[in-house]
């Protein structure tokens, strides 16, 4: 398991960035600085999970965050076994809670799970004595996409505080959005909304907001661009030449920002809206500097919450599959 750390991780499930404080924070960063010479595969990392078993339980539709998570596990010596709901019980009424507890039965020690209902996670980590990983759930949270866009920032300009970040696009629908301001705004750091007055509206979270894009450019250390989210709009209408004039980060418009700025997307990237080929390419993007730091980020965050697992389990005189090393 992970090198421990002072104070010692606690929690054997990863929720939520709300739950965390600063320095459980800052000990997910440190401990996915040491994992990031493997995140690439180009050498064997250390074990820590081997004879462990995994399962990515996605409801929702993934490539990066499903990809990153088995990359991270297999990496560690995990086996990952990869839940698919449309040849699953759930298309026989089973509870989600009742066909977790079964695949739990049959020997599991974390459930990595994206779902679209609001605390899923949080419900299914009250039914299972396993380690449950949030995913994301809904609009909610995403906490590792939080935490991984955190090491590349601190990666790449040294630190992860005060800093102002601007969250650009359709915030409203973004559970990226919603980890990166808890997470900021922990660390002291100046989060800005910025976006159509209709990605502003009804938000569930305080949060500094405004519509002018360009006006806050030169402040931003870090701008960060949010997909445009279709599938939940439902009835919203939304002007895609407008947002386009307004929103889409050109070169032009980097311009306008900090020299040192970097540009971070969570993907996938609609490009030609929410950014231009040349920036999404270019040599202030860490776009895909982001994927990798996922993969070391999410080793983190499953070493630490599976060892808080066996530390659990052996105070109860369980039996656990080896010592952390």
């Amino acid at each position: 398991m992970a090198k421990p750390s002072t104070p010692q991780w606690t929690h054997k499930h990863l929720l939520g960035i709300e739950d965390l404080s600063v320095g459980e924070i800052r000990m997910v960063l440190d401990t996915a600085d040491e994992f990031f010479p493997y995140a690439a595969g180009r050498k064997p990392a250390p074990q820590v999970l081997e004879g462990r078993t995994i399962m990515n339980l996605f409801i929702e539709d993934s490539t990066r965050t499903r990809t990153s998570f088995t990359f991270a596990a297999e990496r560690l010596g995990a086996r990952v076994f990869q839940f698919h709901a449309t040849t699953s019980s759930l298309n026989k009424k089973e509870s989600l809670a009742d066909t977790a507890r079964n695949v739990e039965a049959m020997g599991l020690e974390a459930i990595v799970i994206r779902h679209p209902e609001r605390n899923a996670p949080h419900r299914l980590a009250e039914a299972v004595r396993c380690s449950v990983l949030n995913a994301g759930d809904d609009s909610h949270e995403h906490p590792t996409q939080a935490l991984l866009d955190l090491q590349a920032i601190r990666r790449r300009l040294g630190r992860i505080e005060g800093l102002t970040l601007a969250l650009v696009g359709d915030v409203r629908h973004s559970r990226v959005a919603r980890s990166n301001l808890l997470a900021h705004s922990k660390l002291g750091n100046r989060v800005i909304f910025v976006g159509p007055q209709v990605f502003l509206e009804d938000l569930d979270v305080q949060a500094e907001t405004t519509t002018d894009f360009d006006a806050v450019l030169p402040q931003c250390d870090a701008v960060m661009m949010l997909r445009v989210q279709f599938e939940r709009h439902e009835s919203l209408v939304l002007n895609i030449d407008e947002y386009v004039r307004n929103y889409q980060l050109t070169p032009a418009r980097l311009a306008r920002a900090k020299p040192e700025a970097i540009v971070l997307h969570p993907g996938p990237v609609n490009r030609g809206i929410e950014l231009t080929n040349e920036v999404a390419d270019g040599p202030r993007s860490v776009i895909l500097y982001q994927t990798t730091c996922g993969v070391a980020t999410r080793m983190a965050v499953l070493s630490l919450c599976i060892g808080a697992l066996e530390r659990e389990r052996a105070c109860n005189g369980e039996d656990t599959l080896g010592q952390e090393g």
